[in-house]
């Protein structure tokens, strides 16, 4: 009706378009929208009786209104609350969700009203509903009558109702109801009922307000627990009540300070205090003054204050009869009124004591003593007493007083004492432990202080005694050098006694056992005495020392005491080269002929044994002409000028057409002082131009010009001839293999054999002596030429003198025009005394010998 009313006023321009619509509006009526009503557990239409938990979190969507329109057509939702009411919810017009913006809490509001509205745009239904708030389990208990403080008398019966706790919990349903529980109830004497909260003494408990005045009881509210947030949740809260133990009448007195000792000492007098008793009623809170008195054991020599408990001796200690009382006392309990009531008893023990007022006392045979000496030899058998010793100790107290211990206190752990705790009296023994220290040598005497001192005693009085022991001494030592080995050094041609050095050696022990007497023994000491109380060292009167032939000596020298025991010492004697030996040329006139461009050699000899006494140095003293020649001052060859070349040249210096010149050679040592000798030496000069003397001497012509052909030739020669020298050294070692053999090392000289006539010298140098190839520094032992060289393998290689060259023909004069090859003159030898066979000999085969059976045991040793 209202859109007939409304279309009224519409003016119509086209009649057929109204015909149309008023046909269209009267076939479809209008309704009003609606909710739909699913129940009170649906999340969805009017929230018609819809509940929610208060523990329910902001922001969550609680519901949705849920309507529809008759017509179809789109419904908006809408949401409000009562003037002045908070609000809880908020809506989404278009979807009807229902999202919660406040907290809840059911125990301030329980319910919530609510306008809830549907509208299609032109009807709206509203209508009121109501949500309610459901309970969550977010409140704990609260006590209305906790803390509380209560007093309790001590005499109240177990099992009696002392309190009733109270709580309540605003929460409803399990949440809401309420336990009682005690906080360590297994260690408490009270008991609660757990639902009405009444608190009991426990049974077969009681109160004591002289163990405990205050009791502090916690007690636990719990609820029955409820959901919270989607969980179980029990919540509790607890409070304390202290109880205040009230004390009564209903304990006796006690003692403080229980056991009671006190003591009688041989110093005290009449009226003396010994010891003071103290007890107390029992019942602290309002206690009751207490008497003293005796039960029994004074023996009547005993007093005690009635007050104060003061115990006091009656009589002198000398009349006391026995050494310990065990006095029974009471204490009692006394009322207001003045009549005994509980009591306790009690025992005091009081021992008559001896003061400590007398120290350890040593004592020997004739009384007191603090002095003890003995005379013993040194080192005597571990364990035994020394017998010498007769001390006593003695300590005059009684008891503990009298108790002590003895201490040694000396040099070392030599001696020790037994017994080392003594009561009262005791023999003092004392004991050898360690022998070997007690030394004559380093103590004459020792000296010990024995030393008594009390254990258990405040004084700690002690006593002290010397014991001094005087040590004789005895042969335990035997000589010592001061050195293992001695070195000594002596010049040769020293005089018969001469002083080589001295040893020395100490025997610590004193008398006649510390003197000492020498001896010297070995291989080398034939030649040398000793003296046998200064240890000087000097050579037989005889003897005759010489480097060259024997340089070094070692022996033994042996240090004895009287009664045989001895050590010994090592001598090494070096006897030092004097330069005592001149040089010596084989003949002083010597013939040489030289060839321009070859050296010519001389050679002297000097018997010294060691450099640089043998060491010869040689020199051009006068030559004529003096501009000819030069000198080699190691080696002693003689070669002309690098610059002569030719006779030509010799004849244009000397301008002389003779080609013979002298030349004045002088040999000096090197020793201090130093020695030298002179030859004069006559030297031919040729020129090596033609050479009669076949094969050989046209092949050295030819060659003289080609030094590396002369070279390759001696390098063949040189190579077969060590070929050989191999061959043969190996068939002698080991033809010789098992031979140990050995010869001391001598010193073999060559002498070159006399020569006869002209000897051939080839271009390519040649030694000029042919024994220099086996010269050997070995001592001289016999002039012969051919001897044995002795290696180190024992292979002795036997020389054989290699034959004469061919003579060459007589000289010719000067004036030829050829010469004939470099040829050297050989010095003739020299005498040589045949050494006389001494006493030398004999030592010689010792040394050879001792040095064979020392190789022997060196190669045992390294196989």
């Amino acid at each position: 009706m209202n859109l007939f009313s409304r279309m009224k006023n519409v003016k119509i321009l086209y009649f057929p378009l109204l015909f149309v619509f008023v046909h269209a509006c009267c076939a479809q009526a209008d309704f009003a929208p609606y909710f739909y009503d699913n129940g009170p557990y649906s999340y969805s239409g009017n929230m018609a009786l819809f509940s929610l938990s208060e523990d329910m979190a902001v922001g969550t969507q609680i519901y949705c209104l849920n309507g529809t329109d008759p017509e179809g057509q789109e419904v908006r939702y809408g949401l409000s609350f009562e003037p002045g009411s908070k609000e809880y919810f908020r809506i989404d017009p278009k979807s009807g969700v229902i999202t919660l913006i406040e907290k809840l809490d059911r125990e301030k509001q329980d319910s919530i009203d609510v306008l809830v509205s549907i509208t299609d745009g032109q009807s709206k239904v509203v209508e009121k509903v109501t949500v309610f708030v459901m309970d969550a389990n977010d409140e704990k208990p609260e006590f209305q009558n906790m803390p509380a403080i209560i007093d309790v008398l001590e005499t109240t019966e177990s099992g009696s109702s002392i309190y009733n706790v109270k709580a309540v919990d605003r929460d409803t349903g399990s949440g809401g109801s309420i336990t009682y529980h005690l906080q360590n109830a297994q260690f408490t004497l009270f008991a609660i009922d757990i639902h009405s909260g009444v608190l009991r003494i426990r049974s077969g408990e009681a109160l004591d307000y002289e163990k405990v005045k205050t009791h502090f009881v916690t007690v636990v509210a719990k609820d029955g627990g409820g959901n919270f947030n989607g969980k179980e949740q029990f919540m509790s809260a607890s409070a304390t009540l202290t109880i205040n133990v009230v004390d009564a009448q209903d304990t006796p007195p006690s003692f403080i300070g229980t056991p009671y000792f006190g003591y009688v000492y041989e110093i005290s007098e009449p009226g003396s205090k010994i010891f003071t008793v103290e007890a107390r009623d029992g019942d602290v809170g309002n206690p009751n003054p207490i008497r003293y008195s005796f039960d029994d054991g004074d023996d009547g020599v005993f007093s005690i204050d009635k007050t104060s408990g003061c115990i006091t001796l009656l009589t002198l200690p000398i009349y006391l009869k026995r050494e310990i009382f065990n006095i029974k006392v009471r204490a009692s309990e006394v009322s207001p009124e003045g009549q005994l009531m509980d009591y306790e008893v009690t025992t005091v023990v009081i021992r008559v004591l001896d003061l400590n007022n007398n120290p350890p006392t040593f004592y020997g045979e004739n009384g007191p003593q603090n002095l003890f000496e003995l005379t013993m030899y040194e080192h005597p058998p571990e364990g035994e007493i020394l017998r010498g010793l007769k001390i006593t100790v003695n300590d005059s107290d009684q008891g503990a007083n009298a108790k002590f211990n003895l201490r040694l206190i000396g040099p070392g752990r030599m001696l020790r004492v037994v017994p080392q705790t003594v009561l009262n009296e005791a023999q003092v023994t004392i004991l050898v432990e360690d022998s070997a220290t007690m030394d004559y040598e380093k103590y004459h005497f020792l000296t010990y202080k024995l030393l008594a001192v009390e254990i258990d005693t405040p004084e700690r009085f002690s006593a002290t005694a010397d014991i001094i022991i005087h040590l004789l001494d005895t042969n335990d030592n035997a000589p010592k050098f001061s050195s293992d080995y001695y070195i000594a050094r002596i010049p040769e041609n020293s005089p018969g006694g001469s002083n080589v050095v001295t040893v020395t050696a100490l025997d610590p022990d004193s008398g006649h056992w510390g003197e000492v007497k020498y001896s010297i023994y070995g291989s080398g000491a034939d030649l040398f005495l000793i003296h046998p109380e200064t240890g000087i060292i000097y050579t037989q009167p005889w003897a005759s020392l010489d480097a060259e032939v024997r340089s070094k000596y070692n022996f033994y020298v042996k240090a004895e005491d009287a009664e045989g025991k001895y050590s010994l010492a090592e001598v090494f004697v070096t006897v030092l080269d004097l330069n005592d030996h001149p040089p010596a040329f084989n003949v002083n006139f010597l013939e040489k002929t030289m060839v321009i461009g070859a050296p010519v050699k001389i050679e002297a000899v000097d018997d010294d044994a060691e450099v640089p006494n043998n060491v010869i140095e040689y020199t051009i003293m006068k030559a004529e002409p003096d501009n000819i020649f030069d000198i080699n001052a190691d080696t002693g060859e003689i070669m002309l000028k690098s610059y002569i070349k030719s006779m030509a040249i010799i004849q244009n210096i000397t301008k002389k057409r003779d080609c013979t010149w002298s030349l004045v050679v002088q040999a000096r040592d090197r020793g201090q002082p130093s020695f030298s000798t002179t030859a004069v030496v006559k030297i031919d000069i040729a020129e090596a131009t033609q050479l009669k003397g076949g094969p050989l001497g046209s092949f050295l012509l030819q060659t003289r010009n080609k030094p590396l052909h002369i070279l390759g030739m001696i390098a063949g020669a040189i190579s077969l001839m060590v070929i050989v020298t191999v061959i043969i050294s190996t068939a002698t070692f080991f033809r010789n293999k098992k031979s140990n053999r050995i010869l001391p090392n001598r010193r073999v000289r060559r002498r070159p054999q006399k020569q006869h006539g002209w000897i051939f010298k080839p271009s390519f140098r040649m030694p000029e002596r042919h024994n220099e190839t086996f010269r050997v520094d070995e001592e001289v032992q016999k002039p012969e030429v051919n001897v044995e060289n002795v290696n180190y393998n024992n292979n002795a290689v036997r020389y054989c003198p290699p034959p004469l060259p061919p003579c060459a023909p007589p000289p010719l004069p000067c004036i030829q025009q050829w010469s004939v090859p470099t040829v050297s003159a050989a010095v003739a030898p020299k005498p040589i005394k045949k050494p006389v066979v001494t006493r030398q000999d004999s030592v010689s085969k010792a040394l050879v010998s001792e040095l064979k059976m020392k190789l022997a045991q060196k190669r045992k040793e390294q196989t």
